[in-house]
């Protein structure tokens, strides 16, 4: 294969893989008119719940601890059933959040899809979380 073509074809198979390593790229299929899920660091978490002005969910399930100032428990795969612990303007900042991220991930792209403008999603979760020195609570 000529180097020009292997180049193309690399390129236009690592493309979709460095956007959505990148954390900052569309959360939703291609032709969606809504949101962009943003990934934010804990370090960034930390700093947003000094002045918190989001809800903020835990969507993991089972239960495995939660972060402190959590306003709401939703299961990842149960949003739509439970938009009234959400708040009612779709433009209002939500911050997502489960054990790993991937929990987290859906339910994120789920709310952008329903109309969420300001998604964000904690990455790696309340693993990341705990990792970076900060505590997790367990009731």
């Amino acid at each position: 294969m000529p180097t020009t073509r292997r180049k193309l074809l690399l390129t236009t198979l690592m493309a979709p893989v460095l956007v959505a390593f990148s954390g900052r790229g569309p959360s939703l299929a291609a032709g969606d008119s809504t949101g962009e899920v943003v990934m934010i660091s804990s370090d960034e978490l930390a700093g947003m719940l000094k002045r918190k002005d989001f809800a903020f969910v835990n969507v993991h399930i089972p239960y495995e601890g939660e972060i402190e100032g959590t306003d709401a428990f939703i299961a990842f795969d149960k949003m739509d059933e439970n938009l009234d612990k959400l708040p009612k303007d779709r433009n209002a900042k939500v911050v997502l959040y489960c054990r790993s991220g991937r929990m987290s991930a859906v339910a994120a792209k789920r709310l952008a899809e329903l109309g969420y403008t300001q998604v964000s999603d904690l990455s790696g979760g309340m693993i990341a979380w705990e990792a970076s020195g900060r505590q997790i609570l367990k009731k």
